[in-house]
Formats: C-alpha cells, structure tokens, sequence
C-alpha cells in the first residue's frame, strides 16, 4: 500500500554542477502541486544556487560552501557540524536525496527527517548507507537525468505529473542584455544565435578552428552571434583562441557580440530568451537555453545523450502506474538524435559514449574532434530557414 505523505517542509538535495541542479527543476514543479501548501527548499553546492532562486516552487535555497574542503580537519569540522544543525533546526519532515553522495546521505539522515526518499545507492558508498534512507527507488542508469529525478518521487508513490525545466531570469537580468544587444546594433527581425562553445572540462569542446568557421558561415548568413562563455581564464584563453581565428572577427565584423565572461547564470539565460537558436557543446548553458525554449543544436562526445540531452518541455513522459519506467525521449545509445526542437549531434561508433574525460587520457575526444563543420553547416542551415522574422 502506498503510504500517504503529508509533508509540512520538505529539502530537495543536489550537490552536483550547474546544469544537475537546473534538471532537477521538475522534481520541485511535482512537489508543488502535490504539496500546494508545504515549505519547499532546495540544497545546492556553492556556485549553482542562483539556478533556483526566482523559482515559485521553491521558498529557499540553502548553499552548502564547498571551499570548506580547503580548510583544516579541526575547522572543517566544525563548520559542517554548524551546517548540519541549520539544516537540522529548520525541521525539515521530509527530504528528497537527488544526489546519492555520501555527504547527501548523512545530512538527510541527520536532518532529522521523517520521511527521507532517494535513489537506491545499492553497495555504493559506505557501509549500511542505504538504511539511512525510509524510501528507495531503484533507478536505471539509460534514463534522462531528468526522468531519473522524477522517478524518485514516483517510486514513493508521489506523483510526479510535470517534466518541465525552468529557469527565472529577473527584469535586471534581461533588461541588461537588451541594453547590451541595443548598443551592439541589433535590430528588430535579426537573426540571432547563441553559441557557446566552452566547457570547464575540454574533453566535451569542439576544436577551435572548426567553431570559428561555423561563426564566419553564419554571418556570411546574414547571421548575428552572441558568443559567450563562463568567466573561468581557461574558458575565456579559449573563447579567445576562436574569436582570433575567425576571419569575420579580424575584419572587425559587428556580425558577432563577445560576451564571453561578461554574463552570470541568470543573465546567460536572457541571452538564450533572445535568441533563435543555440549552438554549443554539451554544457549547462545547452541546458538552460533549452529550458527558456530556445532551439538546440548540440555537440556531444563522450557523454551519453540519453541521460544529458537538451530537454524539450513539451515532452509528456507519461508516468501512469507508481514505480513505472517511462519512455526515454532519446532512445539511442548514440549517434544524432532529435527531442521536440532540440538536436544532438554525435558520431555512432561502438566506443560512444565512454563517459571518459578524452580518449588515452588526452583530454582530447576523438569523437567529436571527427565532426567536421560541413555535417554541422547543413543542420543549421535546416534550422536558421525555419525561423520566420
């Protein structure tokens, strides 16, 4: 029989990246409408809590600081203990374990919680980790991140009815990039698209002079781009590195706006709102223009479409019994694929994908250094003819 929960605060933990926290969205639409009336918090690392603020859904956002890690054991100690007690003095009746970390799994465990959900950890982590948990639900590893999440409500016979991704960009953010975009000389009826071709892990980034050749084709177009990318110094030396390698940037072409570093989460997600199309790599600004509704076109390598793919939020993933598993939307192991307006594209060999950080420890993925700019030129060759302006 399933038990009937009636929460009066609940915690939803992820201690992952930006684009892990941003998936996880759907998870606290469901708990909204099943719960219209509870307290409802999230549990985030440093540096990705601002993916939450501005939510309806969620009426506060805890950040665990990661740099505790850097500290001494005596002072590390003592600044967790502190945190444990926070979370544990705001009487939280119900917890959501969304990361299946160890760290996770104690403070739901010592949040004093009555009722504490997860996925089932099986033998991972430390000894008797799994008991800490009231509610396990088994999950598979081929589904989408996003189903995966939702299945650990379903799986507790709470109903997980929504799957949309969202973020909320404030007036200040998107008043910013129209400000930025008005003096950049961008007109009413442009064409714009939203490349950013960075990662902080370079084994997931497309070679430098390949990107730059699709930035000169697009303006060649009668395109404008918007190039951004985190401000991390790698990120930045590499969105560099492409900028001086394209021919429209050396001519001094106003085609193309350099955002790179110039933008934080909230206002890269104002940047995608504006535009028709984005282009990137499989990172969390793939995922947040995808969750403002904005057409992807992805490069993956390494990494598994059927757990990391753009989410289309028009998808109805059709949970009807508890405990069901529902249809993954991208239902290949690889090779390209296409969800709702959203395309990945991914070269099919045996090897992909691996999951590795590159091939031979390179840090380079020959499987995505093999996608050549004609294949991506005549995909969004397709897409740009489908924008009416």
């Amino acid at each position: 029989m399933t038990e009937i929960f009636h929460p009066r605060k609940i915690l939803v933990i992820k201690f992952r990246h930006i684009g892990d926290v941003l998936l996880t969205t759907p998870v606290f639409g469901s708990l909204r409408r099943n719960f219209p009336d509870a307290y409802i918090a999230g549990l985030v690392n440093s540096g990705t809590g601002e993916v939450l603020t501005g939510n309806p859904d969620i009426d506060r956002v805890f950040v665990f600081d990661r740099s505790v890690k850097d500290l001494n054991a005596y002072r590390r100690y003592t600044r967790e203990i502190s945190f444990v007690r926070m979370i544990r003095n705001a009487g939280f009746d119900m917890t959501i374990d969304l990361t299946g970390g160890d760290r996770a799994a104690l403070i739901s465990f010592l949040s004093g919680a009555r009722w504490r959900i997860s996925i089932d950890p099986g033998n991972s982590g430390f000894p008797g980790k799994r008991h800490l948990y009231t509610h396990l639900t088994p999950v598979t590893g081929g589904l989408h991140s996003v189903l995966q999440n939702l299945m650990v409500l379903q799986g507790a016979g709470i109903n997980a009815g929504g799957s949309s991704v969202n973020i909320y960009p404030g007036r200040r953010d998107r008043d910013y990039i129209k400000d930025l975009l008005a003096a950049s000389g961008i007109r009413d009826g442009e064409r714009i698209v939203h490349v950013h071709p960075t990662s902080r892990w370079f084994f997931k980034c497309w070679r430098d002079e390949y990107m730059a050749e699709i930035i000169d084709w697009m303006t060649n177009e009668g395109v404008r781009v918007i190039l951004t990318s985190s401000p991390e110094r790698k990120e930045l030396q590499k969105a560099e590195k492409i900028l001086s390698s394209s021919k429209a940037v050396s001519k001094g072409s106003s085609a193309v706006i350099n955002l790179s570093g110039k933008t934080n989460i909230k206002e890269l997600a104002a940047v995608s709102e504006v535009s028709d199309l984005f282009f990137g790599v499989d990172s969390a600004p793939m995922h947040i223009a995808a969750s403002v509704g904005t057409p992807v076109v992805a490069l993956f390598g390494p990494s598994g479409a059927f757990n990391w793919g753009p989410w289309d939020n028009n998808y109805s993933p059709g949970f009807g019994v508890p405990g069901a598993e529902p249809k993954n939307p991208y239902a290949q192991r690889n090779g390209m694929q296409t969800f709702g307006v959203h395309t990945v594209v991914q070269r099919d060999w045996d090897c992909v994908p691996c999951g590795r950080d590159g091939c031979n420890g390179e840090k380079r993925s020959r499987c995505l250094e093999d996608i050549v700019p004609e294949e991506i030129k005549e995909i969004l060759a397709k897409r740009l003819t489908e924008i009416e302006k």
